[in-house]
């Protein structure tokens, strides 16, 4: 009877020690966690100037304007400032409302906002990507041709409005003499800074200013592609289009996407170019919502009905950073180890 006994003696001591080795994993945990809490604490303050920063120019502005947009703000209630009279969503109804007198304008700058956006995002995106693909070719004098393709993204907005405005006058610009004097594609001189050709005449410097950027971006990408999947491709038979399609615009797509993304706001926030060439008041066929902003708001010293268009367009940048996120998401998750 004594043997089981001092065979079964052990156990006891087993389970007296059993708990040491899950205290030390408590512990080490413990000191882990702490440690990762100083590096955090450690990373927060590291960022923190900027997180400042962004509040006070970012966020801070942006919750004003908003407020404002609720505001019967103008000339009389502007010493007022964030204590003028309340309005509500009267600004809003203004815009909105068949009746009143800035409906019609509100719409016509909305519009010509989305074809302005449109025309040069694909002028910028689709030219940048044809000239990337022929900058990326060999040919005698290629580093000269790179260099002088990012001179546009060099020269400032005030310039080059500057510039093409004395390009685009009817009778003594460049423009009209190339298409009328010299080469005879127009019988009659059009008027570019006046009438319905005054959307082209701020479509054409925004994508001259805006096109190298992408085509930087793109040259890169393409330059990143391993050459033996086009060889073998045009060993298997794939023409030039098939190689484009099915190999090379697959893997742009990324970069594709933050050229979409990118130039959609810059166009839809240009101000320079339009304010430069035409003026505050460009007319019905060439006001986008930035000149109307600031028309209405520092001309008209309408500041509520302003900061109400302001909201409005910060709402439809939301919505489409809302669906280019949804479209291209796929594009940049990293697939896990």
């Amino acid at each position: 009877m004594q043997v089981p006994h001092t065979e079964a003696a052990p156990a006891p001591e087993t389970r007296a020690t059993a708990p040491e080795p899950g205290n030390g994993a408590r512990r080490v945990d413990s000191g882990g966690k702490r440690l990762r809490r100083r590096r955090n604490r450690f990373a927060w303050w590291l960022i923190a100037p900027a997180l400042t920063f962004m509040l006070l120019v970012h966020v801070l502005p942006t919750l004003a304007g908003l407020y404002v947009s609720f505001l019967r703000l103008n000339t009389f209630t502007l010493p007022q400032l964030f204590a003028a009279p309340w309005n509500g969503l009267q600004n809003y109804k203004d815009l909105f409302s068949s009746t009143s007198p800035l409906h019609d304008g509100f719409l016509d700058a909305a519009r010509n906002t989305v074809e302005y956006t449109t025309l040069v995002v694909v002028g910028t995106v689709g030219g940048g990507l044809g000239v990337a693909l022929l900058l990326n070719r060999t040919f005698p004098g290629r580093r000269l041709v790179r260099t002088l393709m990012l001179l546009p993204w060099v020269v400032p907005s005030f310039v080059a409005a500057t510039l093409f405005q004395f390009m685009l006058q009817r009778n003594a610009g460049i423009v009209n003499k190339i298409l009328v004097d010299y080469t005879h594609l127009l019988h009659h001189r059009p008027s570019w800074l006046l009438g319905p050709n005054t959307m082209w005449a701020i479509v054409i410097p925004s994508i001259w200013r805006g096109l190298p950027l992408p085509m930087l971006f793109f040259l890169a990408g393409l330059q990143t592609i391993p050459s033996d999947l086009h060889e073998a491709a045009k060993m298997d038979g794939a023409g030039a289009w098939r190689r484009f399609r099915y190999i090379t615009l697959p893997l742009l797509r990324p970069l594709l996407a933050i050229q979409l993304l990118i130039g959609v706001i810059y166009a839809a926030y240009q101000f320079v170019i339009p304010y430069i060439m035409l003026g505050s008041d460009p007319g019905p066929h060439a006001d986008v919502l930035m000149t109307l902003i600031v028309r209405q708001s520092f001309d008209n010293s309408l500041f509520g009905l302003g900061a109400a268009i302001s909201t409005l367009l910060m709402l439809a940048m939301c919505v489409w950073v809302l669906i280019w996120y949804r479209a291209f998401r796929r594009d940049f998750e990293v697939a896990p180890a």
